[in-house]
């Protein structure tokens, strides 16, 4: 009897799904035991994400896969319309959710958490699994203590459909869990064009830029008397996510309830 780590993943044959499958299949201490799509139904995972085929046939019920299979853990990288449904119904079949998605809201969190804590199991939400981003995240909320005047800019492909982006607003929130909230800039400066200055949170601005050719990145920016410090992440390609879904899949089975950011799954 396997002793592996039981994985099923939705949306799998999405870009950042077919990730996901190929890390869980090169993964000896996991075992892909269900992949889940609205296309390519019948298609061995292996071959879909063009490995050797596994055994594994894409399958469109959601909760079927889920109750047939013996899935300990669910990876879901789908859109923002459906992942809190496919939230819900991982938790109430006693799968740990591993969600890389925004858009929940602090309620939907909280009301999550305590379907999970309810049902003894841990789920993450995570807008951002780069360990890279993570650190820069930690660093800016660090940095935010000791100069906290500081504005955000990040940077992903014309396609993208939230602004600003779900790091740039966790990287906001945690700054401002170490700053209290400053009105940055000229007290009398007027925006001669609607939104030049950019998002307001908590004093200072968060700006998006949308271009074609850009995959994902984030600087942050800090100002002080004589001196700027800037600390910036770059992700050139998706599989630079997968060492921390990896970790996020192997550490959620030590949580209890919903964790809100892969931060707190990194010492």
């Amino acid at each position: 009897m396997s002793t592996n780590l039981k994985v099923a993943v939705v949306g799998a044959g999405g870009r950042m799904g077919k990730e996901v499958v190929k890390m869980v299949l090169e993964d000896k201490d996991l075992e892909l035991v269900a992949a889940i799509n609205r296309s390519h139904e019948g298609e061995d995972a292996g071959t879909l994400v063009g490995l050797s085929p596994c055994g594994v046939l894409v399958q469109t019920d959601l909760e079927k896969a889920l109750s047939t299979s013996g899935a300990q853990v669910l990876v879901d990288f789908t859109t923002p319309q459906s992942v809190y449904a496919n939230t819900v119904l991982a938790i109430r079949l006693g799968v740990a959710p591993v969600v890389g998605a925004t858009g929940f809201t602090s309620e939907q969190i909280e009301d999550l958490d305590k379907q999970c804590q309810h049902k003894g199991i841990g789920g993450l939400i995570a807008p951002n699994f780069s360990i890279g981003a993570i650190l820069m995240m930690k660093f800016a909320a660090q940095a935010s203590k000791y100069m906290p005047n500081v504005e955000i800019i990040e940077y992903h492909g014309d396609q993208k459909l939230d602004a600003p982006s779900g790091t740039a607003i966790k990287t906001a929130e945690l700054i401002a869990q170490n700053r209290e909230e400053i009105r940055q800039g000229n007290p009398h400066e007027e925006e001669t064009i609607d939104g030049a200055r950019g998002a307001y949170y908590n004093g200072f601005r968060i700006h998006s830029v949308r271009l074609p050719g850009v995959f994902a990145q984030q600087e942050v920016i800090f100002g002080g008397f004589g001196q700027t410090l800037k600390i910036r992440h770059d992700s050139y390609e998706r599989a630079g996510y997968m060492p921390g879904v990896n970790l996020a899949v192997k550490k959620v089975m030590e949580y209890k309830g919903m964790v809100y950011g892969f931060e707190h799954f990194i010492d």
